[in-house]
Formats: C-alpha cells, sequence, structure tokens
C-alpha cells in the first residue's frame, strides 16, 4: 500500500482528503505544523506528500527546499496545495522542485488523479 502523508492546517481539507485517499487505497499519515513535518516525513516514509504553502512556524516553500536539499528526499514527489494561485508562488513551488502545483479549491479527481500518477499507479479505465 502507498502511502501519503497530507501537511495542511485547515482540517476540513484534511479530512476530505484523507476520505479521498483512503477510499482510493492509500495509507495517510497527517501533520498540521510545518516544524513538524520534516520528522514526519522521516518517521512515516510517504511517497507522497501533499504540502500545503501556508503552515503555523514553517512555511510548504521552506519545507519544500529542505526536502530538495536532502539525499533521502531530494526525489520524494510533492504535491504543493495553495489558496494563493498567482504565478509567482507556482513559479517558486516549481522553481523550488515541486511535482505538482495545485490551488484551492480543488477538484477531488484532479487530486486522486496527481497522487495515482505521482505513485506510479494511473488507473486505464480512469477511476
Amino acid at each position: 500500500m502507498k502511502r501519503v502523508l497530507i501537511v495542511e492546517d485547515e482540517a476540513n481539507i484534511v479530512e476530505s482528503l484523507i476520505f479521498l485517499l483512503e477510499r482510493d487505497g492509500f495509507e495517510v499519515a497527517t501533520v498540521a505544523d510545518g516544524a513538524a513535518a520534516l520528522d514526519r516525513i522521516a518517521a512515516f516514509n510517504p511517497d507522497v506528500v501533499l504540502l500545503d504553502v501556508m503552515l503555523p512556524s514553517l512555511s510548504g516553500f521552506d519545507i519544500l527546499n529542505q526536502l530538495r536539499g536532502s539525499d533521502a528526499h531530494a526525489d520524494m514527489p510533492v504535491m504543493m496545495l495553495t489558496a494563493k494561485g498567482q504565478s509567482k508562488d507556482r513559479d517558486r513551488a516549481m522553481e523550488l522542485g515541486a511535482t505538482v502545483f495545485v490551488t484551492k479549491p480543488f477538484s477531488n479527481a484532479e487530486i486522486v488523479a496527481h497522487v495515482r500518477q505521482m505513485v506510479g499507479q494511473e488507473k486505464a479505465d480512469g477511476g
């Protein structure tokens, strides 16, 4: 079973993502604080990280930068989630090495499709 870590501080979004991803067969863990995210990534060893940009104590950009600078997680697929759809935020995320950039509100199907793609589990029948 592929593992997904959700780094998000909005409880309603976390609850929705857990439901969607577990229903699709993923093992899901969560963390709501930016400073705790790196330790949780090391402990859980996810196949994919869904990373909010605006988090308490450490931003998603800072976390992504640290992941890309570490040997252990440099290639880990990371989906950035943000309510800020500005091109400068997208550009910064991509420059830091985000795999995918998704703005809120997002479609449930879009999130699941991106996660499947990042773990190499695309379904030929589209779902």
